[in-house]
């Protein structure tokens, strides 16, 4: 058997970093993880492909090529998979399809042969085994959850790492906590399922052997799910594991905001090399969290919080909402103070959205307030249902807090602030490697001579060359960043101005 595996193109969004790899010539920031681990659970003897489009073009040749096209996606790439659906159908290549998109969505996608939805690891075996015998059904489904200390180790020699900025692995599966927007309970549970140490360290000695040595992003749900045993067995084999091979990488994940609760905690990822952690702030206003079931970030100082996790050598990136019901005429500005005072650089606020299977989208039928399907998108300035706040009245407030926060007088004066006081316990705190000073040479040009950010690119590299020299490649790093995160919204906002942009 010949598989193709092919992974859709993503739309420029925060995530992409899409203005940012330019820089580095990069192609994607991660590769495609949950294919190239259903691609572990094919049989050994099928010859397998993946096409990445986010890395290169898909061609019809790929296609004809194979028995079978596997297609795998999240909802923000929606557009991408149609496409494919469409080129597979036209030069009759049969299709199996499964994720995110296709589980929550599968009604959509009339024209897959094959929907293998929920989890890989228990509904492929059943489609392999019916495919063996020649009769495959449509649909194979399950709310059962999968024990994924028997996930097998990612095909990562199918693809060509150096396209990429990171890779990525997973340890957990889960969050315990289930905010209302939120629908990762739905897909994952609630009870945080966890790998083993060993497995864990055997697919790190896997990228390793093949010849990675940057950075590695846990894409967990929530990373700090179980935290005795990340205190009692995971951390500690990480620790030794990269003491052992002398600092190959460096580590980032997503958690929630009572990490800061937990210094052992800290200390411990720190020491693991861990140095950035993505959290869910969501909003300032304590109402708005109420409403959306935020309870994690409820009776606490948010900006205290940032900062203790902060001192502890962890760069804090964050994901902000604003249109929740309970938002008053304040929030804009209420968000952008808090976002310039914590220091949070990479702050990425997006517009509040209803997917399937989240209690918002529950209510939100219920309320007769239900307008169309999520795209996924949280720069696309859309919403799929009808706000509290008039839609005008949210995007006028939306753009506002973007260009503040993202102007260049604003976002590097908020990197000073960050760096004036971060303090890295770890051993590297961005290798420097042929990528990075490619980086910093195409940075000097593109933010230091013709972009508009010139003044405080220079004002703020030279503060870094003398005050924190160590810190210079996280001072262009950052700088990087914001030229992306502008250039994202700056092509949003001429669309809108053009009336291409809407909410329905």
């Amino acid at each position: 058997m010949k598989v193709l595996l092919i992974y859709p193109e993503y739309p420029d969004t925060f995530w992409s970093f899409s203005y940012a790899l330019k820089f580095t010539s990069k192609k994607a920031a991660y590769p495609p993880l949950g294919l190239l681990t259903v691609a572990a659970m094919l049989p050994p003897e099928w010859d397998k492909r993946v096409v990445d489009m986010n890395v290169r073009k898909l061609k019809d040749k790929d296609i004809l090529w194979a028995d079978y096209v596997f297609l795998s996606a999240m909802s923000i790439q929606k557009e991408s998979v149609k496409s494919v659906l469409a080129r597979c159908k036209e030069l009759g290549v049969k299709v199996v399809a499964g994720g995110p998109i296709f589980t929550n969505d599968s009604e959509e996608f009339g024209e897959v042969d094959y929907l293998v939805l929920n989890e890989a690891e228990i509904t492929l075996p059943f489609f392999l085994s019916d495919l063996k015998e020649g009769r495959p059904k449509r649909l194979y489904a399950t709310a059962e959850k999968a024990d994924i200390t028997k996930t097998p180790i990612p095909l990562w020699e199918l693809i060509d790492m150096n396209k990429y900025s990171s890779m990525n692995i997973q340890y957990s599966r889960g969050c315990p906590f289930d905010c209302e927007f939120c629908n990762i309970t739905s897909l994952y549970g609630r009870v945080p399922r966890t790998k083993e140490s060993g497995q864990l360290i055997a697919e790190l000695e896997k990228i390793y052997s093949l010849g990675w040595r940057e950075g590695v992003f846990f894409v967990d749900d929530n990373f700090i799910g179980n935290k005795k045993k990340l205190k009692d067995k995971i951390l500690p084999s990480l620790i030794q594991w990269m003491k052992a091979r002398k600092h190959p990488f460096y580590f980032s994940t997503e958690a929630s905001i009572n990490i800061a609760d937990d210094e052992e905690l800290m200390r411990m990822m720190a020491q693991a090399e861990f140095i950035m952690v993505f959290v869910g702030i969501e909003t300032p206003h304590d109402e708005s969290l109420i409403e959306c079931d935020k309870v994690q970030n409820r009776n606490r100082d948010l900006i205290a919080s940032v900062k203790k996790i902060q001192d502890f050598g962890l760069e804090v990136q964050a994901g902000f909402i604003v249109g929740f019901d309970q938002d008053p005429a304040s929030i804009f500005e209420k968000m952008i103070t808090f976002i310039q005072k914590s220091g949070i650089v990479t702050a990425m606020v997006g517009l509040l959205n209803a997917p399937r299977g989240t209690k918002l989208y529950e209510r939100l039928v219920t309320e007769k307030r239900m307008l169309k399907t999520a795209t996924g998108d949280n720069t696309d300035l859309s919403m799929n249902f009808v706000p509290k706040m008039s839609y005008e009245k949210l995007i006028k407030g939306y753009r506002h807090i973007i260009e503040t926060i993202y102007s260049p007088k604003h976002f590097h004066k908020r990197v000073k602030r960050f760096m004036k006081d971060y303090q890295p316990v770890q051993k590297k705190v961005v290798q420097m490697r042929y990528s990075y000073w490619k980086a910093a040479l195409k940075s000097v040009f593109i933010l230091g001579v013709v972009g508009k950010e010139r003044f405080y690119y220079w004002r703020l590299v030279t503060w870094s060359l003398f005050r924190r020299p160590k810190l210079l490649p996280m001072a262009v790093t950052f700088s990087i960043y914001g030229y992306h995160f502008r250039k994202i919204f700056e092509r949003h906002f001429r669309r809108m101005e053009k009336g291409n942009w809407g909410q329905t």
